[in-house]
Formats: C-alpha cells, structure tokens, sequence
C-alpha cells in the first residue's frame, strides 16, 4: 500500500496494524518489529510486537535492605540470591517506614507513631488526628453530621 495523496504521494504511511491501514501523517515505527503504526497502534501491547521484550525492564526491591535491582529476562530468585551473596546487601541500608501522608516525610519509630482508631493507618504525631492525615471514615462521619445539623436547621427558623 503507498502513503500519501494523488497530490502528495510520499506524505504519511499506512499503519500495518492487520485491523487498520489508516494513512497517518505521523507515523510511528516499532523499535521491536520496525513496522509502522498509527497512534492507535503504536504501543507494543496494542499491535501484538513479537518483539516487545527486547527493551523491557524490570526492578525487584531487595527485603532485606531495599536495594532496587533490575532483572532482564533472568529469574527473580536467581538474582535476589546473587545479590544476597554479593556483600552488597546490607540490612542497615533498609529505609524505615514513613509517614503516609501526603508531603510528610517524617521516619516512623516506636515514640513517634500513631495508630488511627477510625482507619487504622500508622502515622506520625503531627497527623494523628482525623482530619489532619485525611482519614476516610472520619470525613464521611463528618459529612453524616453536616448533614444531620442542616436537616433540623428548619426547625430552628420557628422558634
């Protein structure tokens, strides 16, 4: 199939996609298969690459000191236990938990952590309170009370 117009012929490319055969103007070629697709198509996923692993990477984090490594196409144990056996894994290394909300980075340690009765969720003395760490159940408790002092707010205008 030629691209492009009666005008134009060599402008654009049809997309090679089985399915498709749009003339895109834009076209993108598969680093994989070196076919060429639309935007539609472009994604290795979307058209099925053959190929698609030749570029793909993949990082497991170490438990034991929290070292990212990344894997190609090896087996996940295989590398942990190549890691373990290296010296480079140190428990030492592994980062301590922090706090979840948002913008917080403050260490959780025994003295500074907070259990959340309503949510559960560890976090640190400065957001130990419902409405400081966004807790879910406690808003929608909040809203229930809105809710319940604006529906007798009527009343009131009576007396």
């Amino acid at each position: 199939m030629a691209g492009g117009t009666e005008a134009f012929p060599d402008l654009g490319k049809h997309c090679q996609h089985s399915d498709c055969h749009q003339l895109d103007f834009l076209p993108f070629i598969c680093e994989g298969c070196h076919k060429v697709f639309c935007l539609e198509h472009r994604s290795y996923k979307s058209h099925q690459c053959p190929k698609s692993a030749h570029k793909s990477r993949k990082v497991i984090v170490c438990g034991t000191c929290s070292t990212s490594i990344e894997i190609t196409g090896k087996e996940e144990k295989m590398v942990l236990e190549r890691h373990e056996k290296s010296g480079d894994c140190d428990p030492r290394k592994k980062k301590k938990p922090t706090c979840p909300v948002r913008r917080c980075k403050e260490t959780l340690t025994f003295s500074n952590t907070s259990v959340c009765k309503t949510c559960q969720l560890n976090v640190c003395l400065k957001h130990r309170f419902p409405a400081d760490h966004a807790c879910k159940q406690a808003s929608s408790e909040k809203s229930l009370h809105h809710i319940q002092k604006n529906a007798f707010h009527p009343f009131l205008n009576l007396l």
